[in-house]
């Protein structure tokens, strides 16, 4: 690729950021006139127009759209690498795409969140937390945070602690059916169930001995805020992390069910492609929340 293309891409990607030619010339240090003549030579070269230009408003053509989206975490990329082969310290910088489980909307995570951007400014933060599963590499995510035992051999999962997992029910629904003492007792019961776990079939070595059961669901979904909010409702008990429901225990909203049996933890890991090389966005990003995690979860993240 000629370097008078590869800077066409980068001006053009920062006309797109900016929202502004003015704005990509005093970011670039070029003149106004330059930034426009490389977007002008780019169109041109791809044959296309890529920028809709008036003199309020700029906005991307729909291809201009389909490109910045490839051509963005490529020089962004490139940064990354050239910086790392100079051996120089660098600012991690550009967008940092996280899949993550709907349940971490949440303001423990927030918090996380808030903390990491004012010591990394210059990343900018685009989070899935739609609970799907995606394919990181084909639909170009960064990062996906997992909660499971579960490890695909195409991609990296390096842990970053636990989550603990309550059985709650709210007051008004143990008042109504009794509050369960066993888990052989409990799983008698419909549960408010996670429609994408993979495992219905529990088997606890607990005060009672070991007792092996299949959970049976009443009402289910993929949303766990929804089972949450199905919860509190009085519609059933649910098994939700405790980073999701701690403060209703807290506040007596809900109660914990079998408190004195062994607790029920899952590894939360950070999972990426399987690439030799690993940008610093997504290594600040995964450190940062390990600290976290080290210092008593996310929840209460001062680090």
């Amino acid at each position: 690729m000629a370097a008078d293309t590869l800077t066409g891409i980068r001006v053009f990607c920062r006309v797109v950021e900016l929202k502004s030619f003015a704005g990509a010339a005093r970011r670039l240090d070029m003149s106004p006139a330059m930034v426009s003549k490389h977007v002008t030579q780019l169109e041109q070269r791809l044959g296309t127009r890529m920028l809709n230009r008036s003199s309020r408003h700029l906005s991307l053509t729909e291809a201009g759209a389909e490109y910045h989206a490839k051509a963005l975490p490529l020089i962004e990329e490139l940064d990354e690498i050239e910086t790392s082969v100079s051996g120089t310290t660098s600012n991690p910088r550009g967008t940092l795409r996280i899949t993550a489980p709907v349940w971490f909307a949440n303001p423990g995570f927030i918090n996380f969140l808030e903390l990491y951007q004012k010591k990394y400014p210059q990343v900018r933060l685009d989070l899935d937390l739609s609970g799907r599963v995606v394919n990181l590499a084909e639909e170009g995510f960064d990062l996906a945070l997992r909660v499971t035992t579960f490890r695909a051999d195409a991609w990296i999962a390096r842990p970053l602690g636990t989550v603990k997992f309550l059985f709650v029910a709210a007051p008004e629904y143990l008042e109504r059916t009794g509050t369960p003492r066993t888990l052989v007792e409990l799983a008698t019961r419909p549960m408010l169930f996670y429609s994408l776990a993979q495992i219905r079939e529990v088997t606890v070595n607990g005060p009672y001995g070991e007792e092996s059961v299949t959970l049976t669901s009443g009402f289910q979904s993929s949303n766990e805020s929804l089972l949450h909010l199905a919860a509190l409702q009085g519609m059933g008990y649910a098994l939700l992390p405790d980073r999701l429901v701690g403060s209703d225990v807290a506040a007596g909203r809900l109660i914990v069910l079998l408190a004195d049996y062994p607790e029920r933890r899952l590894p939360l890991l950070g999972v990426y492609p399987n690439r030799k090389y690993l940008s610093s966005k997504v290594r600040t990003f995964l450190e940062f929340m390990l600290e976290a995690e080290a210092a008593k979860g996310y929840a209460s993240a001062r680090v």
